[in-house]
């Protein structure tokens, strides 16, 4: 984690817990030549609005104005996850069961590292994913990246 996503985190857990949301994930990267800092909230009903963004935005950024801890100018940006949302804690997950979930291997699992299925179960280490007729077992260190994943 950076330092810039640490220090973002920290002045964001109070404001969001006044708020009663919760923090996905934060992004500070660069493209092209403009930094970004992207946050992303959520709800238990995950239905965040723009007056939810907006205020977040608004009290995390006059935080960031009083403090200025980050030494490049930067545009901030405050969203929902959409309905793709990473699964990134372990929360998400227990919340996904009985989703359909896609997930990437760092390496080859029964001889692929791309899943698309349902998250059948999630015990903290493992978890289990039906693909058509297979069931794949997955531990959580073999997992490179994890999202909710709409079927169409």
């Amino acid at each position: 984690m950076s330092k810039v996503v640490q220090i973002v985190e920290e002045l964001l857990t109070p404001i969001l817990e006044e708020t009663g949301l919760e923090l996905v994930d934060i992004e500070y990267k660069k493209e092209g030549s403009n930094w970004f800092l992207r946050i992303f909230i959520d709800n238990d009903s995950s239905n965040i609005d723009i007056e939810d963004c907006g205020t977040v935005s608004e009290k995390l950024g006059a935080k960031l104005d009083e403090l200025d801890p980050i030494p490049t100018a930067y545009f901030l940006e405050v969203s929902s996850p959409g309905a793709e949302r990473p699964l990134r804690k372990e929360k998400d997950y227990h919340k996904a069961v009985g989703k359909h979930v896609h997930i990437t291997t760092k390496e080859a699992v029964d001889g692929h590292t791309l899943f698309e299925g349902t998250l059948e179960a999630f015990d903290g280490d493992t978890l289990t994913i039906s693909e058509q007729k297979n069931k794949y077992t997955i531990k959580m260190d073999q997992i490179s990246e994890a999202r909710l994943a709409i079927v169409f």
